[in-house]
């Protein structure tokens, strides 16, 4: 009796926090935090991947992927680490750990793997387009984001079958694998060390090394673009993208970087006194911060994730918008005192008019008698501009365009 009364001491001791309330309860607000802002930008990404879901590239399904496990990390076990830390002790014990710690690490799995993904795939492009490009999209980019879960999820369950274990941490409000299982048997160091080895730090060397030699790439193919004086338009856009991916896969590593260290460093020590419990609250913290910055990251660097997030907020508030128009005074031997025509302006407006001249052009040098008539048809019509034009054609006739909305004020 005596010694099953020690068990459950030590039981509630290791589910304890070690932390005081008042740091308890900063641990409990901050993570809430990132669920919010995580829950809100990377719901908003797959919103907007939803609504253009038929103009999607295949390769763009990877960082759609990458949406969905901060999405759902952030929703399906962050909440048990946040009551946890309310409640100053780790709620349902084992069971919970388990969970909480087999559904964490098939996450991080799935996000390392698929920004590694991502990495390698941009460097293909990049680098080997023609013969890559091809491949890499439609159903192969889904056989990888398939084959990204399956690998996550069948090395996550080993310890459910005594190969590691999900133990808490040691402040006591979250779980994770027992990485000092390294001095307990044969099998939990082989699962360890294969999980550091394998599992982190060869993902880690692939997007570093990936991200390096775009970079090196890119910054090469626009100093030669340069050199011979090629307008720079495109280089600017790819540029650009390669440094979106750039700060995506740099800010996990960098995330994730203090966590792996303190863990590694676990390994090598049977106790934790080489650092205090709140020593590992940071890191872990951090790690969580990887969830957050995705989305802005997308939305400052991405145009077509701007506009859509525009029109997504029109479609809710439509009076946001207004409309865009442009203002036409008629000019030459008019009087003065002829309206001032507002005509509602589509961007394209101007090549589809001047192709419309021109095929009426190359049509009268066929057939004489048609002349006059395609002529007038092409008269009656008011040429405009498009939007943030500064050159305006002179109006070919006062009468504005029966199809096209016009006001007179």
């Amino acid at each position: 009796m005596p010694l099953n009364s020690s068990d459950d001491n030590r039981t509630a001791s290791v589910f304890t926090s070690k932390l005081t309330p008042a740091a308890d309860t900063c641990v409990g607000l901050t993570i809430l935090c990132v669920v919010l802002l995580s829950v809100l930008g990377n719901g908003l990404v797959l919103v907007i991947c939803y609504r253009r879901r038929k103009k999607m590239a295949g390769s763009e399904l990877l960082c759609v992927n990458l949406a969905v496990v901060d999405f759902l990390c952030c929703i399906c076990f962050y909440p048990l680490s946040i009551l946890s830390s309310f409640h100053h002790a780790w709620l349902g014990e084992d069971i919970t750990c388990v969970y909480y710690g087999l559904g964490c690490y098939i996450f991080g799995l799935c996000g390392m793997f698929t920004i590694a993904a991502i990495s390698i795939t941009r460097y293909l492009k990049t680098c080997y387009s023609l013969v890559y490009a091809v491949w890499l999209e439609g159903a192969n980019s889904r056989i990888v984001c398939g084959g990204i879960w399956l690998v996550a999820t069948v090395w996550s369950s080993f310890p459910l079958f005594g190969w590691g274990e999900y133990v808490p941490e040691p402040y006591g409000l979250s779980c994770t694998i027992a990485w000092r299982g390294y001095h307990t048997s044969a099998k939990d160091a082989f699962y360890v060390i294969c999980s550091f080895a394998c599992f982190t730090l060869v993902p880690v060397l692939l997007i570093v090394v990936s991200q390096c030699r775009i970079l090196y790439k890119v910054s090469r193919f626009s100093y030669s673009l340069s050199a011979r004086g090629i307008p720079n338009n495109l280089r600017y856009a790819e540029k650009r993208l390669s440094v979106m991916f750039f700060c995506i896969s740099l800010g996990f590593v960098i995330a994730w970087a203090p966590y792996a260290v303190v863990s590694f460093l676990f390994i090598f020590h049977k106790g934790n006194w080489y650092m205090a419990p709140e020593g590992f609250v940071f890191p872990a913290l951090f790690a969580k911060s990887s969830h957050i910055y995705n989305p802005f990251i997308y939305f400052y660097f991405n145009k077509t994730f701007q506009q859509e997030f525009r029109r997504l907020l029109l479609s809710f508030w439509p009076k946001l918008g207004g409309n865009r128009v442009g203002v036409h005074i008629s000019m030459g031997h008019q009087a003065p005192s002829h309206p001032i025509h507002i005509q509602l302006q589509e961007r394209g407006c101007v090549h589809k008019k001047s192709f419309g001249l021109s095929q009426d052009r190359t049509f009268s040098k066929g057939k004489g008698r048609a002349t006059h008539t395609s002529s007038n048809r092409v008269l009656s019509r008011q040429v405009y501009v498009c939007w943030g034009s500064k050159n305006t054609p002179p109006i070919l006739n006062n009468k504005p365009a029966k199809d096209s909305p016009s006001v007179s004020i």
